[in-house]
């Protein structure tokens, strides 16, 4: 059995309700399915597989890779909960520049699909919050970087966030020359 793709604001971006099974023994979650992602149109081959361990109110972003290392990204969470942050980088989508969020949790067990031109952060609802991402390029410092967190018009939710020194550095949305 195969999962529900529930298309998001944003064109291309999806949120799935993945196949899962419990008993006695716990639960089974189907994250990924190259069938599914043909279904909805989508091509996805996977390159590379990491995931984040955070304290609560850690944010991790805006990050995304620029051509020609662009990436789609594949997020969900196994442990704990996240306020999933995205920010539409693409010129010529009516939703430019424009910020959503949903939450994403363990036991919500909803995976996200972000495509190129899509910037990507959250914030840590909780200690020991481990969020998984598959992409479909490998990791290309060259092309890594993103925009200020608090430049997009998002309200956090917290005062005392945890913010690196790199993503402290990164220019502001209004700043940003989006190449997509």
């Amino acid at each position: 059995m195969i999962g529900k793709w529930q298309p998001q604001k944003f064109t291309g971006v999806y949120l799935l309700d993945p196949f899962h099974a419990g008993d006695p023994r716990g639960e089974f979650v189907k994250t990924f399915h190259i069938g599914q992602v043909a279904d909805v149109g989508l091509q996805f081959e996977l390159r590379e597989e990491f995931y984040s361990v955070s304290h609560a109110n850690v944010i991790r972003g805006m990050h995304f890779q620029v051509p020609p290392h662009a990436h789609q990204k594949i997020v969900y969470c196994i442990g704990g909960s996240i306020v999933d942050v995205l920010v539409d980088l693409r010129k010529n989508e009516p939703t430019y520049r424009e910020a959503i969020s949903l939450e994403l949790s363990a036991a919500g067990r909803q995976v996200l699909w972000i495509p190129i031109g899509i910037a990507h952060g959250f914030r840590s609802l909780e200690d020991n919050t481990c969020v998984v991402y598959k992409t479909d390029h490998e990791y290309a410092p060259e092309s890594d970087t993103g925009i200020r967190w608090d430049s997009i018009g998002f309200d956090w939710g917290s005062e005392e966030a945890i913010v690196s020194d790199r993503d402290r550095a990164f220019a502001t949305l209004k700043e940003y020359n989006s190449p997509f």
